[in-house]
């Protein structure tokens, strides 16, 4: 909880700050945020949601540069850095907020809200029912209601299991790694091991925006397929 309070507070500052440049050309950080915002409307959201993008667009935004920043926290040792400045006496704080089943379950749990009621929304309850399957010959519709609610709840779970399980198994192996150069006592050993933890800290930097990009993708298309009845 004192990571993901502590992302929302970063991600205020970061994005607010960026918004209030109004350069008529941004650069700099602005320039990086505006791109990323662009990205999301115009290749991701807008060719599945068509008119509805700006309905949902707000939310897309923030779903991704929350995870985003969730998984840039979680790459600074935070636990190790309060265990050490408060003398030994604040252990397990910190991490990556992410790598928390019940943080990605709660993500993807509103993920889940929004994808139904949002098609509920645009639909009406009874026609959101009636398109909720394919059109099949209708001895096969009690079956397709079922395999499809059950769908229904799998989606969100697999969010929510792909996010956790990609960021504890990159925290998990880097920790494996600086355990071994530790315990190796070989200057050889612990150099190669110590570069290969750099390597694989930019490949967790890269894994950082492509799980918050994968999340706020699947999560665009579930909702594109809620809102348009001919998906």
């Amino acid at each position: 909880m004192l990571m993901v309070l502590a992302a929302a507070v970063v991600m205020l500052i970061v994005l607010l700050r960026a918004a209030r440049r109004r350069a008529q050309v941004p650069s700099g950080l602005s320039n990086l945020i505006e791109a990323i915002c662009v990205f999301i409307r115009e290749e991701v959201a807008r060719p599945v949601l068509g008119e509805n993008t700006d309905r949902f667009i707000k939310y897309l935004w923030t779903t991704f540069f929350f995870i985003l920043f969730c998984n840039l926290l979680g790459m600074i040792p935070t636990d190790g850095i309060l265990y050490l400045v408060s003398g030994f006496r604040l252990a397990g704080l910190g991490g990556a907020a992410t790598a928390n089943i019940w943080v990605t379950g709660a993500l993807a749990a509103l993920a889940f809200l929004m994808i139904h009621f949002s098609g509920i929304r645009q639909q009406g309850l009874i026609n959101y029912i009636k398109n909720f399957i394919p059109h099949v010959p209708w001895p096969l519709r009690p079956i397709m209601y079922f395999l499809e609610t059950i769908g229904a709840f799998i989606k969100p779970f697999a969010l929510a299991i792909r996010l956790f399980a990609n960021m504890l198994a990159g925290h998990t192996v880097l920790s494996a790694l600086l355990g071994l150069a530790f315990l190796a006592r070989s200057y050889a050993i612990g150099g190669v091991t110590i570069l290969g933890c750099a390597a694989l800290s930019l490949l967790e930097l890269f894994v950082a925006f492509l799980q918050a990009y994968i999340f706020t993708y699947l999560t665009t298309m579930f909702i594109g397929a809620a809102v348009h009845p001919e998906h």
